[in-house]
This record gives structure tokens, sequence and C-alpha cells, in this order.
């Protein structure tokens, strides 16, 4: 299957996909210059926001019923009135470049749509739209085992059938940067007798939540089997500023058609926003072809 694969690709594309991998890896080392000087982790922090707009991140000094005191790196020790405060929430201290906080990543276990090998934390979960009408729910039952639905709502153009699929997922991790999974897709139609379709897949991930690789390998089957090639998945996401990812979400089948895609990922705190171009490598819409749009939307909930 791999050799077909690199068979197919012209050298410089396949030149580009090394590239992108081998800077993927290298961020999850963490070579980026932001993620290199860690603060004191020893006292809790704490980040308020204040109703001006303004935002204060120290160590609690001492806190009375009208104000409370932060040590702050740059300003020294802030005295700020409660009246004025809109938000107060501890914060982990690895997560301070300066004085500016990162959030995490709202959609770490996803790029734009395979999952990699990472497990969502127990009691949290995310909610992604696609194009308005690509709708799923994933939600961790355990830090190892997740499951997930999704749907399609084509009754709202007056179709009776409605696609629904279902996605579990168990994730282990021998060390903190080796990932490793299994889960599928099953899918069906409800309203249609029709068979079951779905994946089965497998994948490990190499990384952490900002910047990791996923190789990943999985058969399609319908009610009459699995399929006898399998398709090969390799992706990866980099952060690369306090908002930004690179993400690059690729397919290899064993037919004339495979499709990488390049993207970026918008996460300003407590969503996410894709935007990313797939594009066939080979076959018959490679030609002029500049390649499909994709827009998705991740909102997280619970923990």
């Amino acid at each position: 299957m791999l050799p077909f694969v690199i068979h197919r690709m012209t050298w410089y594309r396949l030149l580009i996909c090394l590239f992108l991998l081998a800077a993927l890896l290298a961020g999850g080392r963490g070579m980026h210059p932001a993620f290199a000087q860690q603060p004191d982790t020893t006292k809790q922090m704490y980040r308020v926001e204040t109703a001006d707009g303004q935002v204060v991140i120290g160590t609690l000094v001492s806190e009375s019923e009208k104000e409370l005191v932060l040590d702050t790196r740059e300003l020294g020790r802030v005295t700020i009135a409660r009246k004025t405060i809109q938000r107060m929430e501890a914060i982990d201290p690895s997560r301070l470049r300066g004085e500016e906080y990162w959030f995490p990543n709202p959609q770490s276990t996803r790029y734009l749509f395979a999952p990699n090998a990472i497990g969502i934390p127990k009691g949290s979960g995310y909610y992604q739209n696609t194009w308005i009408l690509l709708n799923n729910v994933n939600y961790g039952v355990s830090d190892n085992v997740s499951i997930g639905a999704g749907t399609v709502p084509v009754f709202l153009f007056g179709v009776n059938a409605l696609p629904v699929w279902a996605l579990p997922k168990l994730s282990v991790s021998p060390t903190e940067n080796v990932h490793l999974a299994g889960g599928g897709v099953v899918g069906g139609v409800l309203g249609e007798e029709t068979l079951g379709v779905g994946l089965v897949y497998g994948a490990s991930t190499i990384g952490n939540r900002n910047h990791n690789a996923t190789f990943g390998i999985g058969y399609g089957y319908t009610g009459e089997g699995f399929s006898e090639t399998p398709v090969i998945n390799v992706s990866g996401m980099t952060r690369i500023g306090r908002t930004i990812y690179l993400i690059s979400e690729n397919y290899f089948f064993a037919g004339d058609t495979s499709m990488i895609s390049l993207g970026v990922r918008w996460a300003p705190r407590s969503f996410a926003v894709d935007f990313a171009l797939f594009r066939p490598l080979s076959g018959e819409l490679e030609g002029d072809f500049i390649g499909v749009p994709w827009l998705g939307v991740a909102i997280p909930f619970g923990q």
C-alpha cells in the first residue's frame, strides 16, 4: 500500500508532506521559542478580568470582602476592588508566556474530522459543526474511553431518512508523548432498510495536545463485510501562537484518488474555528481543480 502511495505522489508533494511532519514533530519536542521558558509552578496563580477589560495575572497575597491583592511579575503587587472583578479563575502556570496566558486547545483530540490517539478527559466533550449540516458530539466517559454521535439533518430538505453514526474510541498513553487508540464510525440511516456502514481504525500519535502527528489505518465495512484495502491517514497539528494552529489532514487510498489538506485553526478561548482546503493528489479531479474548502466550528463543554 505505501509503495503505491509514494509512487502516485510527485517528488515535490512528498517533500512538502515530509517537511510538514518534521515541523510538527519538532514542535512536539518543544522547539517553539514561546514554549521554551517555563514559569515557577510552586504557587497557585490566578487570572482576574475586570469590568473595564483589564487582565491581571499573579499569585494571591491577601483578600478581604472589599479587595484582593495579587503579586504580579511585571507590576509587583496590585490591589483590585472586588466590585470591579468580572471573572477570576485559577490557572495553570505552565501556560503563561510572559504576562500572556495561553488557553488550552479547545479541540485537541481531533484535526479537521479525523481523530488523533489522545483521549478526551473524563467529563469533558465538544460539539463540532461543519458547513452547518455535519454535526458531531463527543464526550469522555473516562480518560481512556469516549463516545460520540453525529448526524446530518436532511429532514430540513423534506427527506424522511436520517443518517446517524456513533463514534466510539479507546485511548491509552504508554508515555507522556506516545498515544495509541482504536475506534470506529458506526453508521446507518433511520427510516431506511439499508445495511449498516462504517469504519474501524487504529491510530498512533506522537506529541502533546498542542503539537502532534498521527498515523492511522482504517477499514471500511458494509453489511457484506470489510473492504480488502485500507485507507491510511497521516495528520498533524502544531500551535504557532496564542490562538493559531496549523493543521494538515491527509488520506491515502488504494484507488486513483488520495487527498491532502492544509488548514488553520483559530481558537481564542472557548471555541475553535477551522479553515482548510482539501485537494486531490491524483485522479480525475486533480487537473485545474484547486480544492474543496472546509469550515468547521468546535465548542467544548464540561470540565
